[in-house]
C-alpha cells in the first residue's frame, strides 16, 4: 500500500464527486477564477486530470471583468453539486457576487454546457434525484431545508416539499453546511461540514432518514487533522467503485496553499437507535463509517479502473508555442485557447492578450492594460496557477521594452497579502522591485475596494527591460525538501530572485514574504504573470519559457 493523502496536493475545495461507468468526476469551487467551475477526472480517485470547464464567464459584470474598482474576489462560484442523471450531466451552484442559483446541463462531460438559472437562493447545495421521479435541493447554513424542484420551469414545485430538516446549536462556531444527499439502499442520507463548539474544529457529519422530508438523525463521523495544524478533515461527495467499495473525498484547510482534497475510504455499519437518535424506529439502521472510527489512514487500498491511463498535469510548464491564440472556444476542455491549467483572476479581456514570435520563433504571450490602478489585485488578465503543496517554484522570462512609464509586469504569489517581482518603468529608466501587500482587515463579505500600493521592499536599476523572473515557495518545512526550503523560510513563505539580462547568477531581491490565507480571498496562493498601468493605459509586457518545478 502507497501513501494516499493529501489528493492533488493542489486547492480544490468543496468537492463533489460521482462515478459514471469506470470513471470518477469531481466539481470544486474556482469562485472568481475564469473559465471557472472546473471538472477533474479520475481512474483510481487518487489521480486527476482536468476534463472540462463548465462555464468561461458567467454573467459578465463589472465585478467579475474587473472592469472598476469593484471585484470579485471571495465571491463567485461556490461548493457546485455534480449529478449525472438520464445521460444528462447537472451541474449547480450559486454566485455569492450575484446571488443566483446557475444549472447547467450537457450530454457530455467536455460540454457545451446549456445554462440557466434556478429561482432562489439554494446556498451549499446538493440535488437527488429520487427513484419516484422527484427532484430534491438541500442546502442552507445552521438551518437545513430541503426543497422538491420542477426543473422543467426552473423553480420550487408548486405545491412540493419544501421545510426545514435538520438545525444545529446555536453555539456552534460554523452551523451544518456543504450538504452532499443520497439515496442509498433505500435511505435519505445527507453529509456536512460542522464544527462543534466543543472542539472548535472541522469536522464531517451524517444524518439518515427514511423519508426525504425526515425526520433525520446523526453525529459526527470524522474528527481528525492527519496531524497536520489542528486543521479538521470535512465537507465533500462520497461514491461507490464498481467493485461495491466506498470513498469520501473531502477537503482539509492547509495554510496559504489553499483547501486540499483527502481521499477517505468509507465503511458501513448497523448502528443502534440510541446511538443517532431517541425516536428512530429502525434498531439496524446502515451508517457511515470513515476510516478507522473516524480517523484516516494515510496508506490504504484503492480500486483502480484504469491501469495504464497516463493523466495530464493539473501544473505545468509551458512555453506558449501551442498554434492556439486566446479566444471564446466552442468546448470548455481548454482555457481560452491556453492550456487547460491557465485560469485568469477575473473574466478576461481577450483583445488585451495575444500569442506571437520573435525572428526566432521565440513565443510569447503579451498582455497590454486599458485601465488604470495602482496594485496587483485590480489588474485585469493576471493568468495564474495554483501553487503546489508542499513547495514548488515557478520561473519566466519577460520582456519589458513596451512598458509606459508607471508600469509594473512581472511574476506574483496572487492572494489577500500579496508579493511579486516585476519590471517598473520610472523616467523612461528600468527597475526589477520586489513588492509586498499587507492587510490585517477585510472582511469575509465586505465590499472591497482597495486601490492602494504595495510597499516596494528592494529595488535593482537595470541596464535593459530584459529579465528571468523566480518565485520560490514552501508550504511545509516538514516534506517540501531542501530544494525549496533553502530559499525560503519556514512553512508559508516565498522568495524572489532574477536574473537581469547579461547575467549570469541569481540576484535575491527582497525580504522573505510570509503566506497566508485569508477569507477576503478565500483561495489558495497561486502564481500569476500580471500587467498593470498607474500612469498610462497601452503599455503591454511579454513573457515566455514559463517553468513549473516541484
Amino acid at each position: 500500500m502507497k501513501k494516499i493523502n493529501p489528493i492533488t496536493r493542489l486547492d480544490y475545495p468543496d468537492p463533489d464527486v460521482i462515478r459514471v461507468g469506470n470513471t470518477y468526476y469531481m466539481v470544486s469551487t474556482t469562485m472568481y477564477f475564469m473559465p471557472g467551475c472546473e471538472i477533474l477526472r479520475s481512474y483510481d480517485l487518487v489521480h486527476w486530470e482536468h476534463a472540462s470547464y463548465v462555464f468561461e464567464r458567467l454573467d459578465s459584470t463589472e465585478r467579475q471583468t474587473l472592469s472598476g474598482k469593484e471585484n470579485a474576489y471571495g465571491n463567485g462560484m461556490w461548493a457546485a453539486s455534480l449529478r449525472y442523471h438520464g445521460g444528462i450531466f447537472y451541474v449547480c451552484f450559486v454566485a455569492n457576487d450575484t446571488h443566483k442559483t446557475y444549472l447547467y446541463t450537457s450530454k457530455s462531460i467536455e460540454g457545451p454546457w446549456e445554462k440557466s438559472e434556478i429561482s432562489g437562493f439554494y446556498h451549499d447545495n446538493s440535488i437527488l434525484f429520487d427513484d419516484d421521479g422527484k427532484i430534491y435541493i438541500v442546502y442552507g447554513n445552521r438551518e437545513i431545508h430541503i426543497t422538491e424542484l420542477d426543473l422543467e420551469k426552473k423553480a420550487p414545485k408548486d405545491g412540493g416539499l419544501d421545510k426545514v430538516i435538520i438545525k444545529d446549536r446555536d453555539d456552534a462556531p460554523l452551523g451544518y453546511e456543504g450538504a452532499h444527499f443520497y439515496k442509498i439502499n433505500g435511505k435519505y442520507y445527507i453529509f456536512f461540514i460542522h464544527i462543534p463548539a466543543s472542539s472548535g474544529k472541522r469536522t464531517e457529519s451524517c444524518f439518515v432518514s427514511d423519508k426525504p422530508e425526515g425526520p433525520y438523525y446523526g453525529r459526527d463521523i470524522c474528527d481528525d487533522d492527519r496531524n497536520y495544524r489542528g486543521m479538521g478533515v470535512a465537507q465533500g461527495g462520497i461514491v461507490e467503485s464498481p467493485k461495491g467499495n466506498w470513498y469520501g473525498i473531502f477537503f482539509q484547510d492547509s495554510g496559504a496553499v489553499g483547501r486540499i482534497p483527502v481521499l477517505v475510504p468509507i465503511t458501513w455499519t448497523n448502528l443502534e437507535k440510541e446511538n443517532l437518535g431517541p425516536d428512530l424506529l429502525d434498531s439496524n439502521y446502515p451508517f457511515p463509517v470513515v476510516g478507522n472510527n473516524g480517523k484516516i489512514p494515510e496508506c490504504f487500498e484503492i480500486d483502480k479502473l484504469n491501469l495504464s491511463y497516463c493523466y495530464a498535469p493539473l501544473v505545468g510548464s509551458d512555453d506558449f508555442s501551442c498554434k492556439a491564440v486566446p479566444h471564446s472556444s466552442d468546448h470548455k476542455r481548454d482555457s481560452f485557447g491556453l492550456k487547460s491549467f491557465w485560469q485568469f483572476n477575473h473574466e478576461p479581456e481577450l483583445s488585451l492578450i495575444s500569442k506571437c514570435h520573435d525572428d526566432d520563433k521565440k513565443c510569447y504571450i503579451k498582455i497590454t492594460t486599458d485601465k488604470l490602478c495602482n496594485n496587483l489585485v485590480q489588474a485585469k488578465n493576471t493568468l495564474t496557477q495554483r501553487c503546489k503543496f508542499p513547495g514548488c517554484r515557478a520561473t519566466v522570462s519577460i520582456n519589458g521594452e513596451n512598458m509606459k512609464n508607471g508600469d509594473y509586469a512581472g511574476l506574483c504569489i496572487l492572494e489577500s497579502c500579496y508579493g511579486f517581482i516585476a519590471l517598473t518603468k520610472r523616467n523612461d529608466e528600468f527597475f526589477l522591485v520586489m513588492c509586498s501587500r499587507e492587510i490585517t482587515e477585510g472582511g469575509f463579505w465586505g465590499e472591497r475596494h482597495d486601490d492602494s500600493a504595495p510597499e516596494e521592499l528592494a529595488s535593482i536599476k537595470l541596464d535593459s527591460p530584459v529579465a528571468k523572473l523566480t518565485a520560490t515557495v514552501c508550504f511545509d518545512e516538514a516534506t517540501a525538501g531542501e530544494s525549496f526550503t533553502k530559499f525560503t523560510d519556514g512553512d508559508d513563505t516565498a522568495r524572489f530572485s532574477c536574473i537581469p539580462e547579461g547575467k549570469l547568477a541569481p540576484i535575491k531581491l527582497g525580504p522573505v514574504k510570509k503566506l497566508s490565507f485569508k477569507l477576503d480571498h478565500f483561495t489558495g496562493a497561486r502564481f500569476g504573470l500580471f500587467m498593470y498601468s498607474t500612469k498610462e493605459t497601452g503599455g503591454s509586457a511579454y513573457f515566455s519559457d514559463f517553468i513549473y518545478e516541484t
